[in-house]
């Protein structure tokens, strides 16, 4: 393997060894805190742009298989472990990380001090980053980072550019893809919906003639600022149909509701941060992707109700409308990858579909 740098926008470089693709990966740097489920990870549409760095020391033991892609085609960056195992054991794998990652024209770098990194992340906030060979000056890099802006597209990118149909013989739901990860879909088939899969850009017009029992706002990267048309899709449709957001799909439907949303320092990404259900008093274990979250304090001026918060950071974890049959999460209830313990509120969401005292089509109260 070759000698490669990694450099921060601050100024800080990382020697280490490439893996991979040996081409130049540029964009904004976290981290994820999972000991397991690195191909989720690598194939979740919801980190286009970035350069993720797994904090577990041993990323790839167990190769890479056909099951548990969360995408056909992987959108982050770049990614960084402390060491890339070359021999994986496992009964399904069929390939190592390192070829994965090289047929996907994705760079990789390890041996890193992947500790040190995350101190870093941690006090000063998400970054800018590039990983690149070691003849390119550190100096000419930071000053590159500093006059080029993070992309504002991803949705864009990472959406379906047609609709199409997953067949099914239950409810019919409307899926509005925003970078959607293959679980939900999964979870949805599970349940014999019959779903339809739409572009992020899909106007409230025309899912409305579709006449779906319900509307699935996905996950998907980036600012959810930057999609104003779906917040409007959002503010259109909201009373008619049932809704149910997940991760960025939560975000938008705080913005139609009212509410505003914020960037994190440096945000949630593991399979292992706690939630707390403030109707129930339970606490689940969830697995998180996001860098932006709901502001808590523009709630009550939205209409919507604080259903479920972090325990680490008092961050805004579940809203439900206090008018309109809608609720959102923002951690993944698919689980993929991450604990199973969140799955029911798909039930949830479909019961919602059920209720007697709304008609398709016509604003009601709940």
């Amino acid at each position: 393997m070759n000698k490669r740098q990694l450099v921060l926008e601050d100024g800080t470089v990382f020697i280490g060894e490439g893996f991979g693709s040996e081409q130049t990966a540029k964009g904004e740097i976290v981290f994820n805190t999972g000991m397991t489920g690195y191909q989720e990870v690598i194939s979740d549409p919801s980190y286009c742009g970035q350069i993720v760095m797994m904090t577990y020391p041993l990323i790839g033991n167990y190769g890479i298989n056909l099951d548990d892609f969360e995408t056909v085609t992987p959108f982050l960056h770049g990614l960084i472990v402390k060491e890339a195992s070359r021999m994986p054991s496992n009964f399904r794998s069929e390939e190592s990380i390192h070829a994965y990652l090289k047929e996907n024209d994705i760079p990789g770098l390890a041996g890193i001090d992947t500790r040190k990194l995350t101190r870093i992340i941690r006090k000063y906030g998400t970054m800018k980053a590039v990983m690149t060979d070691l003849d390119k000056s550190p100096g000419a890099l930071v000053e590159e980072m500093k006059h080029a802006p993070l992309p504002v597209n991803q949705v864009e990118t990472t959406s379906t550019l047609k609709p199409y149909v997953v067949p099914g013989r239950g409810k019919r739901i409307v899926v509005v893809d925003f970078g959607m990860k293959h679980g939900i879909l999964r979870e949805l088939t599970k349940r014999d919906c019959h779903l339809t899969v739409v572009p992020y850009n899909y106007s409230a017009n025309s899912i409305l003639r579709l006449k779906p029992d319900g509307i699935m706002l996905t996950n998907g990267p980036g600012d959810p600022k930057n999609v104003p048309e779906a917040v409007e899709m959002i503010k259109q449709v909201i009373g008619s149909i049932p809704v149910f957001g997940i991760c960025l799909g939560h975000q938008l439907l705080a913005l139609a509701s009212g509410a505003d949303t914020e960037k994190m320092k440096f945000g949630h990404r593991g399979a292992n941060h706690p939630v707390k259900d403030l109707r129930t008093g339970k606490t689940y274990i969830t697995p998180q992707n996001h860098s932006y979250s709901v502001t808590k304090d523009t709630l009550t001026q939205a209409n919507l109700e604080l259903t479920q918060q972090s325990l680490n950071d008092g961050t805004v974890e579940g809203i439900a409308h206090k008018q309109y049959r809608a609720f959102s999460v923002q951690y993944h209830p698919e689980s993929a990858p991450g604990p199973e313990d969140t799955g029911y509120l798909f039930d949830e969401f479909l019961k919602m579909t059920d209720s007697e005292h709304w008609n398709r089509g016509e604003k009601t109260h709940a």
